[in-house]
């Protein structure tokens, strides 16, 4: 991987940023927040475009997203997944494309391959780890001689598992070091909680396809991984009560382990990146997905069921995405959460570290055990629609503000690119909190 920075000149794009899938159910909340940034006071984006399908789609999500009153002009570009010189008329138009179109196993990548050809910066929220995985394996090389930066999950998947995790690892300050750290996510509504169905066909298709995630990475050259002070960690079970947090958790598959372990192999490789903390790179993660109320564990025990057992045929597919109200006991739908429903959920995510009050004893021999704890959470709005769109524009502002002093190119992690800049002052300010809670001896 490189770390050259971009060097300055003129660019002769024509828009700023274009939002690809604008029209969406995720699209036009992020084109709602992207309104609140164009051509305001000290706001480096000046021009936007959206792209989709359907110009009167479009137009529809512009004053939708506009509000009461007047949609601004901005221009609605048609552009097609399937029609690749679209998608290279696109790129030769923008600084940065936020890509809204899922699932990406399905749609990505022709977007991401117009990027890199032309240039063009590229990110998107997805939370699929084979898409992202193949697209480094494919593109990274590319991208860096193109100056194209390609960075995947720039989302509730997986930002504030990267900028949360950086934040823990600043609350170790030497001569503690950590030994483990585990992530549990609440999700809390004074409604019922419903997921995004995009997010439920990803999950979907990529069960189905689990066996090409693990050639995938057959395929690639073993990775150095970082050191671990102390004892290897416990796998720890699959249920839990965390007594400290008043909480029971439940174990699942999360894209939050595999972008932060491909953020820390990538350190371990790269040490000339430019991180904010190296302690980071001492920091295993593990996920477990927090459920606050023991019942909500029955519908993500049926539906895990559900989609173990279906997803390998092709009628058990088609059957759970047809019916996704049913197979996930109303945790998703088609038609997406209300408004109110998406006002009135919001989230926490606990950062539960275990390490040694001094480095010296965790490299000392013997079955030392960890006699330090830190505690550290991230809290903020729904996380489909209203933390996804403020992390992703956040993420293009900087982007915009910041290009010259960003890495020239690759296909990288939101923690590689945007670990070093302002991104959690930014979130902060924009409804998305990280707090320490507490440091206690074991």
């Amino acid at each position: 991987m490189s770390n050259q920075t971009s060097s300055p000149g003129p660019d002769p794009k024509t828009y700023d940023v274009i939002i690809l899938g604008a029209s969406g159910f995720t699209g036009k909340y992020v084109l709602r927040e992207a309104l609140k940034f164009l051509t305001t006071p000290n706001s480096p984006l000046k021009t936007l475009a959206l792209a989709g399908r359907s110009p009167e789609r479009l137009s529809e999500a512009l004053k939708w997203a506009s509000g009461p009153g007047s949609p601004p002009k901005i221009p609605l570009l048609t552009a097609d997944t399937t029609e690749p010189s679209s998608l290279s008329r696109l790129a030769a138009q923008a600084k940065i494309i936020l890509n809204c179109v899922g699932p990406f196993r399905l749609y990505g990548e022709p977007v991401v391959s117009a990027c890199v050809d032309s240039g063009c910066d590229y990110i998107d929220i997805c939370g699929e780890p084979e898409f992202m995985e193949r697209m480094e394996a494919l593109y990274h090389e590319k991208a860096v001689e193109k100056g194209s930066l390609v960075i995947s999950a720039c989302g509730f998947d997986s930002v504030p598992a990267e900028i949360g995790l950086l934040f823990h690892s600043r609350k170790w300050v030497g001569p503690s070091v950590p030994n483990r750290v585990e992530a549990y996510l609440s999700l809390e509504s004074d409604k019922k909680i419903v997921g995004n169905f995009g997010t439920y066909e990803s999950a979907v298709l990529g069960v189905a396809n689990a066996h090409k995630l693990v050639e995938l990475r057959k395929t690639r050259p073993k990775t150095a991984r970082p050191a671990i002070p102390g004892p290897s960690p416990p796998k720890g079970s699959i249920i839990e009560h965390q007594k400290q947090l008043g909480l029971w958790a439940l174990k699942l598959p999360s894209a939050d382990s595999t972008v932060v372990r491909r953020t820390l192999t990538a350190l371990t490789q790269n040490p000339q990146f430019p991180m904010v903390s190296l302690e980071l790179t001492k920091l295993p993660k593990t996920s477990k997905t927090r459920i606050k109320i023991a019942a909500r564990f029955i519908p993500a025990i049926v539906l895990g069921i559900f989609i173990g057992l279906l997803s390998k045929i092709a009628l058990g597919r088609r059957l759970l995405l047809k019916f996704p109200s049913f197979f996930s006991l109303g945790w998703f739908r088609k038609n997406g959460p209300s408004e109110a429903e998406v006002a009135s959920a919001t989230f926490k995510m606990w950062f539960v570290g275990h390490g040694f009050s001094d480095a010296d004893v965790a490299s000392s021999r013997g079955n030392k055990k960890p006699d330090t704890e830190i505690v550290t959470r991230v809290m903020g709005p729904e996380v489909g629609y209203l933390t996804t769109p403020i992390i992703l524009i956040q993420c293009a502002l900087i982007l915009l503000a910041d290009r010259d002093s960003l890495p020239k190119g690759g296909v990288l992690t939101p923690g590689i690119v945007f670990g070093p800049t302002d991104l959690q002052e930014r979130l902060q300010a924009n409804g998305i909190s990280f707090d320490f809670v507490s440091k206690n001896a074991l």
